[in-house]
């Protein structure tokens, strides 16, 4: 579901000043006499702890009666829920209709009347769904009164969603700030009608569209004083307190010596994770699962790491120097960033239609991915990259997907300036992912003792329409053979992707158009 059930926790003992101060103005600022201010943006940059904060306080709240609603967006899950704006009103409303019997029943009957309202636009979807309701049982007296917060993480996670039918053909297509704002107006417009009783707290990054929104020069109802977790609080202590505990832990289980880890060695690694829980939850997850290497040889290359380059002002140096030795750490660290992009963009940003969810099993991915045909490939590449990226055991991998622990994996790998000669650009990538596809439809065709599980030939049916063919094959010496081609249309046909195949078609004529075109200009 939308809604995140599993949000990262805050390590115990730790970020209590932050959950108190958050907890203490969801449950008392309704004591403030004439305006009371029902929203709250809690920000911090990426590795600050903004969702295990939310997460704690979602669980506190709930623990405690007083939790409304909580929506845990997520530019890298698989789940298009979790990406864009499409079922959010409606997974709020969902949830409020358990807080009171008659607003259920209210809700019920607001979608019965109005069965469409889903396809409609937020505004009307909270008018419709949660506002109207809302209006309707708090005029009746009796029942348990509605409170607490709803609690909003992400929201610079969000998605653009783009529109394909025909009567919006050619509106140019809409940028992620825009429902991003949109998401923001709609919880404005809810915490300025009298009959809503929650508070609304919104976590994100500070981009732009939220330091503008939250301006209290440019907001029309009061907001409540910001929360920065980088500038407000102090997380050493915090990060100190997670630190000893996991190296008690690590010690236990390894059975290293009391005397490890060495005098300092927590003092460096909080200096070095300036503020960001990331930093240390990667070390912990590295010197846990990095398979190469004991804790001890593992902690002893960390500390003796130097971070480097020209932008000596970046506050992520430490943790790009620390995601750097990671990936160095594997075999092939350029060949094992274009499999992180691959897994990228097979569980995220393709495969948008629905009901595929078993197609993106890690399996799956490995099969496409890999050059060979014995499947070792994948552990071969990722095996020293448990601490960055959730990886299957092989007893669950044709069931499970992958899943990255942090989205600032990803933002590092996509900048140039941050991962240096680790950067793999994108039509290098796409060339990469062609060449795969074709040494998959080449053995399927030739090979009459290979068989495909029936999702992976489902998969492969639907590769050329989430990839740009023309950029990809334009950077790859793999060319289809006219079997190879013939055995794919015959996929695509049996598996009724005509997407794919138009896809296909559109994408080499347009290519070819653009080539003629050009030799007209020499005319």
């Amino acid at each position: 579901p939308p809604e995140r059930c599993d949000a990262p926790k805050c390590h115990p003992e730790t970020r209590v000043a932050v959950q108190d101060d958050l907890y203490s103005w969801i449950v008392d600022s309704d004591r403030e006499p004439e305006h009371p201010k029902k929203m709250k943006w809690v920000t911090g940059p990426a590795g600050s702890g903004k969702t295990a904060v939310m997460g704690s306080l979602a669980g506190r709240c709930a623990e405690n009666g007083v939790l409304g609603a909580t929506f845990f967006f997520a530019s890298w899950s698989a789940s298009i829920g979790r990406r864009r704006k499409t079922a959010f009103v409606t997974t709020i409303a969902r949830q409020l209709a358990e807080c009171r019997e008659d607003l259920k029943n209210t809700i019920s009957a607001a979608i019965e009347r109005n069965p469409n309202v889903f396809e409609k636009n937020l505004h009307i979807q909270m008018e419709a769904l949660i506002l109207a309701p809302l209006r309707e049982v708090a005029l009746q007296p009796d029942g348990p009164q509605l409170q607490g917060a709803i609690i909003i993480d992400g929201v610079d996670e969000c998605e653009a969603e783009q529109y394909h039918d025909g009567s919006k053909e050619h509106a140019p297509a809409r940028i992620n700030e825009q429902d991003q704002l949109e998401i923001l107006q709609v919880l404005q417009a809810a915490a300025s009608d009298p009959s809503f009783p929650f508070h609304i707290l919104i976590a994100s990054r500070p981009e732009r569209v939220f330091r503008e929104f939250f301006d209290p020069q440019n907001n029309p109802i009061p907001i409540a004083d910001k929360l920065d977790l980088h500038n407000d609080y102090n997380a050493d202590a915090d990060i100190t307190l997670f630190l000893e505990a996991q190296f008690s832990r690590i010690r236990r289980r390894y059975n290293l010596p009391p005397s490890w880890p060495p005098p300092g060695t927590i003092q460096t690694l909080v200096e070095n994770a300036s503020g960001q829980f990331i930093y240390a939850a990667t070390v912990i997850r590295f010197l846990d699962t990095g398979h190469q290497e004991p804790p001890k040889a593992s902690l002893e290359a960390i500390l003796k790491m130097k971070a480097t380059g020209k932008m000596t002002s970046n506050p992520l140096k430490q943790l790009d120097a620390l995601y750097t030795h990671i990936l160095e750490s594997s075999p092939d660290s350029l060949l094992s960033v274009r499999w992180i992009h691959g897994i990228h963009h097979l569980t995220v940003n393709g495969l948008l239609i629905q009901n595929t969810g078993t197609l993106r099993v890690a399996s799956n991915i490995n099969l496409l991915l890999q050059a060979g045909s014995d499947g070792s490939e994948a552990e071969h590449l990722l095996g020293t990259l448990h601490s960055l990226i959730r990886i299957p055991p092989p007893s669950g991998q044709a069931t499970t997907e992958y899943d990255f622990y942090h989205k600032s994996l990803l933002d590092f790998l996509q900048d140039p300036e941050r991962c240096k000669e680790l950067h793999v650009q994108h039509e290098e990538f796409l060339g990469f992912l062609w060449d795969r596809f074709n040494r998959r439809c080449t053995r399927g065709c030739l090979d009459a003792h290979v068989s495909y599980p029936q999702s992976f030939l489902e998969l492969l049916a639907r590769v050329p329409y989430i990839t740009n063919v023309a950029l990809g094959s334009a950077h790859s010496e793999a060319l289809p053979t006219r079997a190879s081609a013939d055995w794919w249309v015959t996929l695509a046909i049996t598996y009724k992707e005509p997407g794919s195949l138009w896809n296909l078609f559109q994408r080499v004529h347009s290519s070819v158009r653009t080539v003629l075109n050009l030799f007209q200009t020499f005319d």
